[in-house]
Parts: structure tokens; sequence; C-alpha cells
């Protein structure tokens, strides 16, 4: 199953019954609305608070996703989930709703490709015949925890980016109907030194190159065994960044292959800054859209890239850089 220094390689291919994708108000504005389950006309999804309402939005992904898998929730091993809350709060209160036994995550907004893949090495190894991998964001909970409150109306430079609002949640199984899930690159935490907030692509483009390369490295593949290679949330100047190490490092993948979800979420026309962000960029895009495109034939095979940065509140008062990490999840139809 290990195949190099940090890949797994499925042989059953655990197969992604069902997933489903839930968002905001500011989602249902952009390009991919279609590839939503859910979307709300409220930020606050009539709740207290915006982190009750991100918790709603985590509970109802995967309570969609159990239901297009014509299942029950007694049918779930293990729920898998990580948010960027403090103590992962939005995951294990969700967990408290659906009474499905429960491992805790944090990757941040890496957390929805460690999921899957850790859902996969489950069903896989045998040691669950259902396994769900979940994760969500939402923009007042994640800027308030980490940079200001929403309604201080702070600026931001052209290198911030936008929190998406929104969960996302992938039914694992060991047979029937679906993408399949056929390797993931576990990554490294690498740390360049980079301690501005508000830049969070440039610190993360670093992680996702050397997960790439090392996904290329342990399968012996390159880039055309792919349709798509898409990194989680870099934005528009991480994703450039990142081009120019790849190149710096001799791997060529076409402009048309690699892409960005944070660069696919939203319109040219939204006020997002350099592009999308939050665990729920990456967990939306493709338990919605890239699952969607390989479901219709679309796509054959598709590598996703989850980035994250490994900071928090304390650290950042503490003076300290943000480290980062990618994990990647190769899927095919």
């Amino acid at each position: 199953m290990l195949h190099g220094h940090q890949t797994w390689v499925f042989p059953t291919k655990p197969v992604i019954l069902a997933s489903a994708a839930v968002g905001g108000p500011f989602e249902a504005k952009g390009p991919l609305a279609d590839d939503f389950d859910i979307l709300h006309d409220d930020i606050w999804l009539g709740q207290e608070s915006f982190e009750k309402a991100e918790k709603k939005m985590l509970e109802q992904a995967c309570e969609k996703a159990i239901a297009k898998a014509g299942l029950k929730k007694e049918d779930i091993q293990f729920l898998l989930s990580g948010d960027l809350m403090n103590q992962i709060i939005s995951s294990s209160f969700a967990a408290r709703t659906l009474g499905v036994p429960f491992l805790g995550l944090f990757g941040a907004c890496s957390s929805s490709m460690e999921s899957l893949a850790l859902a996969s090495l489950l069903v896989d190894s045998k040691s669950a015949r259902y396994a769900l991998a979940a994760t969500s964001s939402h923009n007042g909970s994640v800027n308030k925890q980490f940079r200001y409150p929403t309604e201080y109306g702070a600026q931001v430079p052209p290198t911030a980016q936008w929190t998406v609002t929104g969960a996302g949640a992938a039914l694992v199984a060991q047979e029937g109907d679906g993408p399949k899930v056929v390797a993931a690159t576990i990554g490294r935490v690498i740390d360049m030194g980079i301690s501005d907030p508000f830049n969070m692509g440039v610190a993360m483009a670093p992680a996702a190159v050397d997960t790439i390369q090392a996904h290329f490295r342990d399968l012996g593949v390159g880039a055309d065994h792919y349709d798509v290679i898409a990194t989680g949330d870099l934005g528009r100047v991480g994703h450039h960044i990142a081009g120019d190490l790849l190149q710096k490092h001799n791997v060529e993948i076409p402009a048309e292959v690699f892409t960005d979800c944070g660069l696919l979420i939203y319109s040219e026309d939204q006020p997002v800054m350099s592009g999308a962000s939050g665990c729920a960029c990456s967990a939306t895009v493709t338990f919605g859209h890239f699952l969607n495109r390989l479901r219709k034939g679309e796509l054959n095979r598709i590598l996703i890239v989850a980035t994250g940065a490994l900071l928090s509140p304390l650290s950042y008062q503490q003076k300290e850089s943000i480290p980062c990490i990618a994990h990647a999840v190769a899927i095919e139809r």
C-alpha cells in the first residue's frame, strides 16, 4: 500500500458513493452555484451566531451525503472532520448531532483531503464499510478567529483572500457506483518564514509544490496522468508562485491542467481580492464541482492538493511564522 516515501495506493479503490456541498449567499452568486446541493440566502442560517451557522452547514452536508447514498446515520462507522475554529468545535458539535463515531482532525484548509485520505485508508483496510469525510468554514467565524471581525470593516491588502461560507462531505464505501479514490500523498510541514496572515497563498504555495513533487516521484507519474491538478486555496498570488516554483524544479504542468479551487468558486466581478480560502473552498469545489464532472464523464483522473496554514491566533500574536501543509488525493472515474 505504501508507495515511495509518503504515498498510499489503495488496492481496492474505495468508492465515493455520494458527496454533498452546502454554500451561502455569496457562493450562490459564483459560477459553480449549480454544483451545490444546498444554497442559503442568509449567512446566519437563522442561527444566533456565525459559529452555529457553520455547524448547521456541516450537519446539512453530512446528512445530504448520507441521504444521497441511500443510507442512514446508523450505517456510518466513522466521521472524519475538522475545521478552523478553536478545538474544531464546528466538527465536534456536528458530530454530537449526527451521533456517528468521530475522529476529529486539524489540517486547517487541507482538512478536506486529509479527511478523505484517512477515510479511504479505513475503508481500503476493511476497518470501515462506510466512512464520512467532511469539513466546513464560514466567512464570519473564520475572520473573527484569525483576523478581524467582519463588523470591524478592516481594510485588507490585495493578497488577502475571501473565506468560503460552506461545507462539504464525501461518503466513502467499499463498493458501489461512483468516483474512486486511488492514492493519497501525505504532505510535510513546510515553513518558509512567512508571517503575514493576509498573504496565505504565498505561505502555502511551497507546501503544495512539495506535495505535488512527492506524489509524482512516489508513483512515477507526471502531469499528463491527470486531466486536472487543483490546489486548495492558493488564490491568484499563491497559484502564480506555485507555478514558478514548479518550473524552477523542472515540473511542467500545462496551464489548462493546473488550477486552484480558490480561483474557480467565485467570478471575476466578486470582490474577493486574490481569491477564495477556507476549509470549505477545496471541499465544496471538489465534493461538488469536480466530482460532478467525474460522474458526467467530463474528467477521468483528478489530483486535488488541499493546502493548509497551520497557524493559530496565539502563534501569530507570539510573532511565529506560518507552517503550512498540503495533502493530495487522486480520484478517478
